[in-house]
């Protein structure tokens, strides 16, 4: 916390201690279902951007700007790491002063701004590399609550690694500024500290982001630079609503405009008084059955869908928009669910139309139109991929969302793109939408990291196994890898988790072998064969082709790098549906609850019957009598 003299922060002290709010006391004696601000995003006097705290880390080898609001034309003097900068508030109380550019360095040092009459000290402030993770819960999801993460915390002594969380909000217009505050949480139930630099500790890290914090401590620990990491990030949050307006409304795609349509729509014709009737009845229904106590209907007018975190642009307004202007060293990010509701099936198709434009939107953003951009592909859900039932993944739009992010990877890679960077985090594998398994996600993400941005390209292999070549020979298809690869805990050279189809697009597990060696006797280690007794003339094939994938292709070495999902068709969902039901669906963008349901009987339906041939097979094979019954 900053160190600052003037009457408005005495009384904004007074007001904290008063409430129970103080640093040294407990969340849960906070008052319930509020907000307590320390220091509010923006005060009448001299202040700075919340960016700039006691405990910070400024990034390394770029100019450092520092900005903030005063009285107009009140001239402020910045003195730091032995430079001073002077500057005149303008008519709009804005100011800004640039230092130039500074080695690493975990000497603390003061910052010192002046004005007429106030003087704000910042101290322990370190020159290093700032990281930003983005996305929304699996991104936010806290140390304290994964696998292992007990003793990550325990072991969280990291006095050159710096946190800091963006609060919440989401607005129509870009803000300038974020509060320091103990933010409530009514999905946890409890208030996070939210706003705050804070130096790496125990208590510190525990609610905060595991995927961020593991990827900040093995960067360190390999390179020893000071590392500050920024959580933005939002449970539920879509990918639209880290994208600005302007920006989404430059796309125009079938898709993209027809979901801003339906927000516009959603919120022309939202009634708040409808609303309260239809609360009230469901609260009364509640009530009925024994699920609320009676007396407590609601009462109050709710905003609707114009206040939704999700509505278009407004996260980025509310959470991005307060940081640009900052320099930083590069952007995890790690999101796709919320993408992946609804009935809709053109979810993944709208994602690879707005990805690459958000993560332009972004660099842009903090000043850097080549920043470093990770990508962690959409983690699993549900329950595991299995040869019984292998098909139910075709009719998942959470496929078709992870391979539009990997999608947009190839294509910003082909495109010649360096600093664009992806992991998959599929094989981290629980039946779960909120997987525990981060601190492995943290590690794998770090690789990339490592080997592109600090040098460790020899000592440390980040790139995926990428499919450059596809061939079809008779009733085979042949794949050949840019690497080795083995069949993770799978010594027999089998691989899991591809399928391939005809001209009928009905897909059917595939036989993965290692394709022959031409030259010399055994495998082909960067050659994958697939076949189907069931597809005589294939013409494309799937691989890890569901939300919680059975796929077992990964990298030779210690590594173990994971084969992405992939595909080599262009079926949309709707045309799949069509050729496992023989049915069209009432649109072609959307499949409705019935036929939603109709789609996973005939999946389910067709993967009866290929195991009954299987099993048929089996028994005329070895000679059994029972394989027609």
């Amino acid at each position: 916390m900053r160190k600052t003299t003037g009457l408005y922060v005495w009384a904004g002290l007074f007001v904290v201690i008063l409430t129970g709010a103080w640093a040294g006391v407990r969340a849960e004696n906070l008052p319930r279902g509020k907000d307590v601000i320390y220091v509010p995003a923006m005060s009448n006097g001299l202040c700075v951007n919340n960016l700039f705290q006691s405990n910070m880390v400024l990034q390394r080898g770029k100019p450092i700007a520092i900005w903030g609001w005063a009285p107009p034309r009140q001239k402020i003097t910045i003195t730091f790491a032995g430079l001073k900068r002077s500057v005149t508030a303008g008519a709009d109380r804005s100011w800004r002063v640039t230092f130039p550019t500074m080695t690493a360095s975990d000497k603390p040092r003061t910052m010192v701004i002046q004005g007429d009459g106030k003087t704000i000290t910042l101290d322990n402030i370190l020159i290093g590399d700032v990281w930003v993770a983005g996305g929304q819960s699996n991104m936010d999801f806290p140390v304290q609550g994964v696998h292992n993460g007990d003793l990550a915390v325990e072991a969280a002594n990291f006095k050159n690694i710096r946190l800091l969380t963006i609060p919440e909000n989401n607005t129509t217009k870009p803000l300038k500024n974020f509060p320091e505050l103990e933010q409530w949480s009514g999905w946890w139930g409890r208030h996070y500290r939210r706003g705050f630099w804070r130096v790496c500790t125990p208590r510190s890290v525990a609610s905060f982001s595991a995927i961020a914090f593991i990827f900040a401590r093995q960067i360190y620990m390999t390179t020893h630079v000071p590392i500050g990491v920024i959580n933005v990030s939002r449970g539920g949050s879509t990918l639209q609503t880290w994208t600005p307006m302007a920006v989404l409304k430059s796309i125009h795609t079938a898709a993209v405009e027809t979901m801003l349509q339906k927000w516009k729509t959603k919120i022309a014709d939202y009634n708040p008084q409808a609303d309260l009737e239809r609360r009230i009845k469901f609260y009364d229904y509640r009530v009925k059955i024994g699920k609320a106590k009676p007396g407590h209907p609601p009462t109050t007018l709710q905003p609707g869908p114009a206040k939704d975190f999700n509505r278009p642009g407004t996260c980025y307004n509310g959470m991005l928009a307060p940081m640009a202007g900052l320099r930083v060293k590069g952007v995890i990010w790690h999101q796709g669910f919320n993408n992946s509701l609804g009935n809709r099936t053109t979810g993944g198709e709208m994602y690879e139309q707005i990805f690459p434009k958000m993560i332009a939107t972004w660099r842009k953003a903090f000043n850097s139109p080549d920043l470093p951009f990770g990508i962690l592909s959409l983690c699993t859900d549900g329950a595991p991929q299995t040869n019984k039932h292998f098909l139910e993944g075709l009719a998942d739009n959470g496929c078709y969302v992870r391979w539009a992010q990997y999608r947009t990877f190839l294509k910003m890679r082909k495109a010649g793109d360096k600093n664009i960077g992806f992991c998959s985090t599929f094989d981290f594998r629980m039946n779960w939408y909120h997987p525990q398994i981060k601190i492995p996600a943290g590690l794998r993400i770090a690789r990339w990291a490592l080997a592109t941005q600090y040098g460790y390209s020899r000592q440390i292999p980040w790139l995926p196994p990428i499919i450059k070549s596809m061939k079809i020979a008779g009733n085979k298809i042949i794949l050949t890898l840019t690497q080795d690869v083995t069949p993770y805990h799978n010594h027999a050279g089998t691989f899991h988790g591809f399928a391939i189809a005809g001209h009928n697009r009905r897909f059917y597990p595939a036989k993965a072998v290692y394709g022959k060696n031409p030259n010399r006797r055994g495998d082909q280690l960067n050659v994958i064969v697939l076949s189907s007794p069931f597809v005589p003339d294939p013409v494309a094939y799937r691989y890890a082709w569901s939300r919680n994938p059975m796929g077992n292709v990964v990298t030779t070495g210690v590594a173990n790098l994971p084969l992405a999902i992939q595909r080599s068709d262009h079926w949309t969902m709707n045309q799949l549906y069509q050729a496992y039901t023989g049915r069209r669906s009432q649109s072609p963008t959307v499949l409705n609850g019935y036929e939603r349901h109709m789609f996973m009987i005939a999946l389910e339906n067709a993967d009866i019957a290929r195991r009954l041939k299987e099993a048929q097979a089996f028994c005329k094979a070895h000679g059994g009598s029972h394989a027609t019954q």
